[in-house]
Formats: C-alpha cells, structure tokens, sequence
C-alpha cells in the first residue's frame, strides 16, 4: 500500500484529503506543520509526500531542503499562492510537482499516480519514446522519418524525455544545458523548444508532447 504524508495548516482540507486517499486504499498520515512534517517523515518513511507550501512555522521550500537532505521522495507541492516564483523555488528545490489551490480532487488523484508511476519505474531508463508520429531513440540518438536534431536540442529534449510527465523548471534547464552563468536567458528556452516543436510536434503552434508551463517550466507529456 502506498503510503502518503499530507503537509497542511487547513484542517478542513487536511480531513477531506485524508477521506479522500484514504477511501482510494493509500495509506496517509497527515501533519500540520513543517517540524511535524520532518518528524513523521524520518519516522514513517512515506512514498509521497503532499506539501502545502504555507505553513504556520516553516516555508514549504525549507520543508523540501530538509527532506532533500535524506530522501529522494517525491514531493507533490500544494500552493495557494498566485504568483509562480514561490512554485518556481521549490520545484529547484526538489519538488516532483505542484497544484495550485483550489484544486479538484481529481486533478490531485491523477498528479499522484503521475509521481508514483514516475516513482516506480525510475530505475528503468527509456530507450525508445514516441512523440506523435516519431519514435525518438535515445540510446542511438536517432528519429523516425529523417529528423535531425542539433546537440542542444538533443540534451533539451533528452532531459524531459527521460522525466515523462515531470515538470522540469526553467532554471534547472538553462543550468544543465548552458551552465549557472545562463539562467537570465530564458529566450533561449523559448527558441529551441519552437524550434523542437516544429520537428516533433504535429501541430506545433497547439503542442500535446512539448508543453509549457508558463513561468514555471517544461513538461513532456506521454
């Protein structure tokens, strides 16, 4: 059984997110706080961790660097906040994703399962992935149908590829591919993903594989 740790100072949230999971066979424990959240997480050891970044005695982000500090464990963060820079740190600080308040219970259902099968089979690394009518494969970097991709775009779309369904932020992209010196240039995100669109996408202007995330980052979606 799966087991989920839910961070949250509402308590009415924090119950209904209990009810919730709880009647969908996961096993929850809930916190209410940061210091409570770093305890019950050494103690218990969840699969996933739900995270709602306003907390009554620790930012969310300070919550992610400790757990970070030890575990791997996914982190789905929970914001009510409308501007994208506080989602923006805490996913380079190692949250997996983020649902914006108010959200449905659906859409957060369909966000863990995302995490947890992402999660399950991270030790098995792609070969070959689809993306519309091409099969990319990346152990002989090569492309159905004759495209050819230049090494940058290459390293882009490797990196999301091999994170399907992840959202990958727009600092960690910059970082891994230009270096810290880059992480102003965000046209340069802008340009090569058009530009990977083109190639991949079948209607590039209405991206389904390729998505933006605006503000906040990139996402290859299966």
């Amino acid at each position: 059984m799966t087991r989920i740790l839910v961070v949250d100072d509402e308590p009415q949230l924090l119950r209904a997110l209990r009810i919730n999971l709880a009647a969908r066979e996961y096993d929850v424990a809930v916190a209410a706080d940061g210091a409570a959240a770093l305890r019950l997480a050494a103690d218990w050891h969840p699969d996933l961790v739900v995270l709602d970044l306003g907390l009554p005695d620790l930012d969310g982000v300070e919550v992610i660097h400790g757990l970070r500090g030890w575990t791997k464990v996914p982190v789905i963060v929970l914001s009510g906040r409308s501007g994208s820079l506080d989602k923006v740190d805490a996913l380079d600080a190692g949250a997996d994703d983020y649902v914006t308040k108010p959200f449905g219970i659906d859409e957060l259902l369909a966000r863990i399962r995302a995490v947890t099968r992402r999660s399950a089979s991270a030790g098995a690394e792609p070969v070959t992935v689809k993306i519309g009518a091409h099969v990319v494969d990346l152990s002989d970097k090569t492309i159905s149908g004759g495209v050819r991709l230049t090494p940058t775009e290459w390293h882009l779309l490797e990196i999301l590829v091999r994170n399907p369904g992840k959202l990958i932020s727009q600092r960690q992209l910059l970082t891994e591919v230009w270096g810290p010196a880059y992480l102003k240039e965000t046209h340069y995100l802008r340009q090569y993903f058009a530009q990977l669109r083109r190639k991949l996408e079948s209607d590039p202007a209405h991206p389904v594989h390729l998505v933006t995330e605006p503000g906040m980052g990139y996402r290859f979606q299966p």
